[in-house]
This record gives structure tokens, C-alpha cells and sequence, in this order.
């Protein structure tokens, strides 16, 4: 069995994973996507409507909203192959979006598919066979009003060595 625990642990640690978006996601750090919160299951990113993140239409821009959903649900992922042995591979083969309302404010991307993503990490792993997951993140207002729904599929592989 895999424990993600050290992988959210640092997540969840402020600093440090402003550090690595810094080095690693730096138009995701400088549009200020944010994890509001990470667990096994669930995963809440927000993005902000301010002067980085803007369109001409006075809305957060489409790039900025998809960041957002796809971090939702590729931490989900990594907390699945961080550092798994054999070692997993992981990469998006497909994105889908739906825009509802415009962003005018901090848009929250909600994942809730961390059992899925596991299973499908498993099955990778004791198959030998890439496995790919269409999973959703939506995207609601403050006062949770529906902004944009993305479906991000993503392909799970063991590496081989």
C-alpha cells in the first residue's frame, strides 16, 4: 500500500509548497492559484480575479481557471505516485471545460475523486497497464455559485527501468 501522507503533508505546508510552484508552476504561483486544502479524497484550489489572472473581458482568464482545476486534480495524483515504488508516471491525455458564470472574484476548484484516482494508480501498478481516469473539478464562487466544470483526464503508468 502506498501512503501519501508525506506528499499532502507537504501540500499542506504553506511555505514550502509556495516554494516549489515558485520553482516548478511559476505562472500558476505568480496568477496566485492557492491550495485551500488537500486530503486523500478531496482537493480544493482557488485562483483570484486580480492583474495577473485577468482577460480583457474583466474576468478571470480561461488559462488561470484551468490551472486552477487541473492542480485540483493532479495532487490528488501525485500524492498517488510521489515516490511510489515501482515509480508511476503520470500525465494529462485530455481536458474538457464548461464556463457557466463569469469569474469576477477567488473561483474554488473542488476535486472529490482521491478514491478513483487511487484505484486507477493501483491498478497501473498491479497490471503493468496504463490506466487512464476522467476525473472533475468544479469550480464554484465564494458564495458557491457554479463557474466552470473541467474534466481532466489523466493516464497512469508504471516506468520501466
Amino acid at each position: 500500500m502506498h501512503d501519501s501522507n508525506s506528499f499532502l503533508q507537504l501540500v499542506n505546508s504553506s511555505f514550502r509548497f509556495r516554494l516549489f510552484m515558485l520553482m516548478k508552476l511559476p505562472s500558476a504561483f505568480f496568477a496566485g492559484v492557492r491550495v485551500v486544502s488537500a486530503s486523500d479524497e478531496r482537493c480544493d484550489v482557488s485562483v483570484p480575479f486580480k492583474w495577473f489572472s485577468q482577460n480583457p473581458f474583466r474576468s478571470t482568464y480561461f488559462a488561470c481557471l484551468a490551472m486552477a482545476a487541473e492542480m485540483s486534480t493532479g495532487l490528488l495524483a501525485m500524492s498517488q505516485t510521489w515516490k511510489r515504488q515501482p515509480a508511476v508516471s503520470m500525465l494529462v491525455t485530455g481536458l474538457e471545460a464548461a464556463y457557466h458564470k463569469k469569474a469576477t472574484g477567488i473561483t474554488i476548484f473542488t476535486c472529490s475523486q482521491g478514491r478513483e484516482i487511487a484505484e486507477a494508480v493501483n491498478l497501473a501498478v498491479t497490471t503493468g497497464e496504463a490506466q487512464m481516469i476522467r476525473i472533475l473539478s468544479r469550480g464554484v464562487t465564494q458564495s458557491g455559485e457554479l463557474v466552470a466544470e473541467f474534466y481532466i483526464t489523466w493516464s497512469f503508468k508504471t516506468k520501466k527501468i
